[in-house]
């Protein structure tokens, strides 16, 4: 199962930040707190560590772009594949009692 890294809130009021360093690169395998990249913001810099095992997938924010807290950095495990949302399941419209029209009987 893949797992998405978010920019984490960094505390402060920080809405924000920049990809200032990846530490790592697509295919690379890690493991748990390996770090991973240096996020600046108007305050520091911070190093992310990896919150979980496995191969580095897809990096999908690169060097030097400021992105809003949330945005999903890097996908680690998995096939690499965007994850799919689930199926929505619909509930069946009611036709009265025993499934007949109430208006015409049928």
């Amino acid at each position: 199962m893949a797992y998405e890294l978010k920019l984490p809130d960094l505390g402060e009021g920080l809405t924000e930040g920049e990809i200032a360093r990846w530490l790592v690169t697509e295919g690379q395998d890690v493991a748990e707190d390996d770090p991973l990249v240096e996020i600046q913001t108007d305050k520091t810099t911070v190093e992310i560590p990896s919150p979980a095992a496995g191969k580095v997938t897809q990096i999908l924010v690169e060097e030097g772009k400021v992105v809003p807290v949330g945005t999903v950095l890097v996908v680690i495990g998995g096939d690499g594949a965007p994850p799919r949302p689930e199926a929505r399941r619909e509930e069946p419209q009611s036709r009265g009692a025993k499934g007949r029209c109430a208006a015409c009987g049928g």
